[in-house]
This record gives structure tokens, C-alpha cells and sequence, in this order.
């Protein structure tokens, strides 16, 4: 292996926008082997069909993958009334047509409106989720019966952008864990003609919502240009925006990095916080609870860079 190819440590945020056709781990690979980086994770399964922002932690970074997978998401969702889909998107098999009735703006707003806030949803069959270490998809695959768990997930917005024909351009933001593709499908039962996904790209992740993407195809053409790759990551620092922020000063700090107990008088009770050393570093992802008293979620390499 020669030097240009080795793998490297390297610390910071992409924010990929991620093609069709590929799967995010695999857009995930092809990222991680154009920066050369050792340690990649997402933060956020895309299905294949989908498009958007996928943030890819690198290094240091992944630490806050987990924290970012669980944010509030936003879509640009488009659904076809009168299909409905074994996987219930247009890359399944049709499983019934139905006559798609007359539907005024009223009666849309209408189910909309019972697919927001905290609602009780059934995921896909041909899904991710695993039951006995296997995914859902493989037992569908499979032909095996497939019962899936209900679970409560909740829809911040879903709106009618535009209608053409029986195509329905929507708005969407919800948390981690909802399935878009089951909303479009539970929208077309609501509507008497079933639905299915036809289009999907996410706009953004908190607590990027203005993300300024870079696909594939535009990292490839400027390492062959010799550009810099690394000045296109964010610091790890830009995806703590959402975080209570706490400032140490040099002992508090030093102790944390020690793993050493500490208090922070006065402090909020919080499950997820940010400590900042003097440096204006983050030291690590702490917990505080009602004493002040500071635990340690994941603590951060003292110095980072990218």
C-alpha cells in the first residue's frame, strides 16, 4: 500500500448529500475511502431511493453519532395515490390499485392531520429493523411471514406542498425513528386508495437546518483536482450547537479529563450537555444531575484537528 493510500485519523462532520441507488453504508464507504479516513460512522439510515443529507462523522466525531441519530429530521416527500407497494415505495412490487376518488384540499388537510404529532405507527415490512438479529428485509426477502411491532413515533409537520394528478408533493419533520414511506402508505388508507412512496430527500438534520452538501461526485472531482478535502468537514463542535453549553475553567477541566469527580454550582439538570475546556475544545458529552453533580457520556481527545 503506498502513503497516499493509507488510512488516516482525521476528525470532523461531513455533510453528504447522498445519491439514489446507494444504500448509506455504502455512501458511507465511498466517503470514508475518499478521505482516507480510519473511524467513519452516519447518523441516520437513508433507504436506497432516497436522496439528502447524510451526516458522516469522522474520527473524533463519531463520538456524537449517536447523539445526532436521535435529532429532528425534515423531508421532501413525494407519494403516488391508488398504489400500494410490498415495500411501500415505488421500489416494491404492486400489491393492489385502487380508483383514486375526488379529493378536495379539505379532505387531504384532513388526513394530514391525523398523521401528525405523537402517533402510533407500523414501520415496513421491508425494513431495517431487526427481530432475532435478523432485519426485517431478509425475512421479507425470504418470504417469511413478517409480523411487525407497532411503535408510537412522532410528526412535527406534515403538509401538502403541491398536488399533480394523483402525485402529492409533502412537507415532512419528525423525529428519529419515524418512517416516511408508512406515512405516505397510512395517508393513501386515510384517503380510501392507498399510497405509496415515490420520491424522498432529506433536507436537513438538526442541527444543521440550512446544510451546505457536498455530493459524491463533487468530492471525487476535486481530489482529482488536488484539492484539500479536509477543509469541506465541519468541527465536531458544529453538531453540539443544540446542547446546553457548559464553559470549565483550567481545574474543572482538568479534572474532567481525568475522569475525576466534579460539581458545577448552580447547573441545570440535564441528560445531555457539552462541557467546553478554556481552549473553547470540547472536553466531553456530560449528564447533570439535580446536585450539579457532572457525569461523563463520552469524553473528547484533547486536541482535534482536521
Amino acid at each position: 500500500m503506498s502513503s497516499k493510500d493509507k488510512f488516516r485519523d482525521i476528525s470532523g462532520i461531513l455533510l453528504l448529500d447522498k445519491p439514489p441507488g446507494l444504500s448509506s453504508n455504502q455512501a458511507l464507504q465511498k466517503a470514508r475511502h475518499l478521505f482516507r479516513a480510519k473511524k467513519a460512522g452516519h447518523t441516520g439510515s437513508l433507504d436506497p431511493l432516497a436522496t439528502g443529507l447524510l451526516p458522516i462523522c469522522f474520527g473524533e466525531a463519531t463520538k456524537i453519532a449517536g447523539y445526532l441519530l436521535g435529532a429532528r429530521k425534515a423531508y421532501a416527500a413525494q407519494c403516488r395515490l391508488g398504489v400500494a407497494t410490498t415495500t411501500d415505495d415505488a421500489e416494491g412490487e404492486v400489491v393492489r390499485t385502487r380508483a383514486v376518488p375526488e379529493l378536495g384540499d379539505a379532505q387531504i388537510e384532513a388526513a394530514l392531520a391525523g398523521l401528525r404529532g405523537r402517533i402510533v405507527q407500523i414501520p415496513p415490512a421491508y425494513s431495517a429493523i431487526k427481530q432475532g438479529g435478523v432485519p426485517l428485509y431478509k425475512r421479507a426477502r425470504r418470504g417469511e411471514e413478517v409480523e411487525v411491532p407497532s411503535r408510537e413515533v412522532e410528526v412535527h409537520a406534515f403538509d401538502l406542498v403541491e398536488r399533480g394528478g394523483d402525485l402529492l408533493t409533502l412537507h415532512v419533520e419528525c423525529a428519529s425513528g419515524t418512517y416516511v414511506r408508512s406515512l405516505a402508505r397510512d395517508l393513501g388508507e386515510k384517503l380510501g386508495c392507498g399510497a405509496h412512496l415515490t420520491a424522498l430527500r432529506r433536507e436537513w438534520v438538526e442541527p444543521f437546518k440550512q446544510p451546505a452538501m457536498h455530493t459524491l461526485a463533487e468530492l471525487e472531482q476535486a481530489l482529482s483536482r488536488g484539492d484539500e478535502l479536509d477543509s469541506l468537514l465541519l468541527p465536531l463542535e458544529s453538531g453540539l450547537q443544540a446542547m446546553p453549553r457548559f464553559e470549565l475553567d483550567e481545574i474543572q477541566e482538568a479534572r474532567l479529563r481525568h475522569g475525576q469527580a466534579l460539581s458545577i454550582d448552580g447547573a441545570v439538570a440535564t441528560e445531555n450537555a457539552c462541557a467546553f475546556g478554556r481552549g473553547g475544545g470540547p472536553v466531553a458529552l456530560i449528564a447533570i444531575d439535580d446536585a450539579g453533580a457532572v457525569r461523563i457520556l463520552r469524553g473528547f481527545a484533547a486536541a482535534q484537528s482536521n
